[in-house]
């Protein structure tokens, strides 16, 4: 099977891949099967797989289709966890900063400079000044380089020079340190790939609607294949619950209470266009509830994030007006030219999972994780934060694996690169020749490269046997076709909202949120999984539906209304 830190066996993840995992599921008792693909259960499943247990995961979507997908896309150590004295989960963070940015997926994850203005001349220097050379001292605590630059004092010109668009009368000088920032979607759907890679059975849009019980021990899940309605069971020695902000329903399914409960958290975030101010840098913002980040992101801007409690739909969070006029109040403080709502592209809103103490602010709650076996044969896995899933991973298998038989190896998932990420470091140093020999513009090469890594040889052979594909999709110049089909044929997409809102983030990056693209990335995906005619438009029509009442829900004044508006659209499973 596996050579070395090679893999033999394909990484292709598509249509076929995806029913011989089901099939082998149902055959056999797994070791583990892991209830859930975010980015903790893809890790989990990764986790295990590589220590040679048979592995299974089951995604009632699609891979990061909740929380996973809709972050701050930074691979952060949490500057603000730092202030509530949380130094084990700020070293440990900066440690999986430098992993990641290193040695499991440099061509995903990218390190990104962040200017912190200050308002007070002398304390606040001093006091920011000390957090960030806590932070510097963390990130080499590993026993590696941290992969970025330490942070740097600078005076109020030296501020204006690399953020001209600052108001003047909104600093008196600051400081500049770097974090890492990551397409979390893609990150995602490479993680449950690269499991697949190495032997898990994967699969998306399989619902596990139950626990199977023999006395007191879960011994397996009855599952629904939502693509095909067949309902099946499978049986596995342990299963691991890592299903985040869904983690108190599925342990209902069990019929126990939890050890633990999780509180959503809705945050909200903004696209704007690059040109709408001048700046060669991110920044960071306090506010009166907790940090805000302006974070630079291709062509782009993501502005963000609330803080707030969410009880309502937590498959489609929805953000209002208020929250928006929010966001854009607290970065206009700082802007010389204030942003509008109509400078606002896109607009996109997640929850986060966290352990629910005795706060009563969301933004007080424990972003620590915790792991319990809360009836025999069921592992839970709850907390955390996106840039430490490989920690919670290894922490939620090495409590599966203590309730196994037999001697079983400890993780080694530190030592294992997502696929693309092997030799993805030559292949940028030669992406010039690499974009004359199949003549493609060389931005063209290096924007494939950091979303593909050395698997952009994959697309490049797909638009060599057909050179129309290298055509932009329409509104959305940054991606091209061959990405639609390959999402389809090996990254596991089988649904347009799968490829607009993941694979690509044109549903967010886009004017008209992917309207323009629709049509044509459905016909794409139709080549690849067979649909017909009547198949492909009810694709197409239930994406505008999503879009509008995206747009809709953002107008209404409050989370009830705008909940209410955006569940108007209805999700595709329901249609097929």
């Amino acid at each position: 099977m596996a050579q070395g830190n090679t893999v033999s066996i394909s990484s292709k993840l598509g249509p076929e891949e995806r029913a011989a995992a089901i099939a082998k599921m149902k055959d056999k008792e797994l070791d583990i099967l892991v209830v859930g693909g975010g980015i903790v259960g893809t890790g989990a499943a990764l986790d295990a797989v590589t220590r040679g247990l048979s592995t299974g995961l089951l995604e009632a979507r699609d891979f990061g289709a909740g929380t996973s997908s809709r972050s701050s896309k930074l691979v952060h150590g949490g500057i603000r966890y730092l202030e509530q004295l949380d130094f084990r989960l700020v070293r440990e963070a900066l440690i999986e900063r430098g992993l990641l940015l290193q040695r499991l997926a440099p061509h995903l994850v990218k390190p990104v400079r962040f200017l912190y203005p200050l308002n007070h001349r002398v304390w606040e220097r001093l006091y920011i000044g000390a957090g960030m050379l806590l932070y510097d001292i963390f990130s080499w605590s590993g026993g590696r380089p941290p992969g970025v630059p330490h942070h740097r004092h600078l005076t109020k010109r030296q501020m204006l020079r690399a953020m001209p668009s600052l108001a003047g009368d909104a600093f008196v000088g600051g400081l500049t340190y770097y974090d890492a920032q990551v397409d979390d979607a893609r990150y995602v759907a490479s993680l449950a790939r690269t499991a697949s890679a190495y032997g898990a059975h994967v699969a998306n849009r399989v619902k596990v609607e139950g626990f199977v019980k023999v006395g007191e021990r879960v011994v397996g899940v009855k599952a629904h294949d939502l693509e095909s309605g067949e309902r099946f069971e499978i049986r596995a020695k342990q299963v691991v619950n890592a299903t985040g902000v869904w983690t108190d329903e599925t342990q209902a399914m069990v019929g126990e209470r939890g050890q633990f409960k999780v509180r959503a958290s809705k945050g909200i975030h903004l696209v704007v266009p690059r040109d709408r101010f001048q700046s060669t840098t991110g920044v960071i913002l306090r506010t009166e509830k907790s940090v805000l980040f302006v974070i630079p992101w291709g062509r782009h801007w993501i502005i963000g994030t609330t803080d707030t409690d969410w009880h309502l739909d937590k498959a489609h969070p929805a953000a209002t007006a208020a929250d928006i006029d929010y966001v854009l109040g607290h970065v206009n403080k700082i802007l010389s030219v204030p942003l509008t709502r109509e400078d606002v592209e896109g607009v996109y809103a997640g929850l986060r999972p966290l352990l629910a103490g005795e706060s009563e602010q969301t933004s007080k709650l424990s972003r620590e994780h915790l792991v319990a076996h809360s009836v025999p044969g069921l592992v839970v896995i709850a907390g955390g934060k996106w840039t430490t899933y490989r920690v919670m991973a290894k922490d939620a298998i090495d409590s599966a694996v203590s309730a196994l038989d037999g001697n079983i190896p400890k993780s080694t998932t530190q030592d294992i690169a997502l696929v693309g990420a092997e030799g993805y470091q030559a292949a940028w140093n030669k992406r010039g020749k690499i974009a004359r020999a199949f003549d493609v513009h060389r931005v063209r090469i290096e924007h494939l490269l950091n979303r593909y890594g050395v698997l952009t040889d994959e697309l490049l052979d797909i638009i060599k046997d057909r050179p129309e594909l290298q055509e932009p999709l329409p509104g959305a110049d940054d991606y091209i076709k061959a990405e639609v089909v390959y999402a389809a044929s090996h990254e596991g997409a089988l649904h347009l909202d799968d490829v607009l809102a993941r694979r690509t983030r044109i549903s967010i990056e886009a004017w008209d949120r992917g309207v323009s693209a629709a049509p044509v990335a459905a016909e794409l995906m139709a080549e690849v999984l067979g649909w017909d005619e009547e198949r492909t438009k009810r694709e197409v029509d239930t994406y505008l539906a999503r879009v509008q009442a995206e747009r809709d829900s953002q107008e209404q004044p409050d989370d009830e209304s705008a909940d209410r508006v955006r569940l108007a659209a209805p999700d595709i499973t329901a249609n097929v």
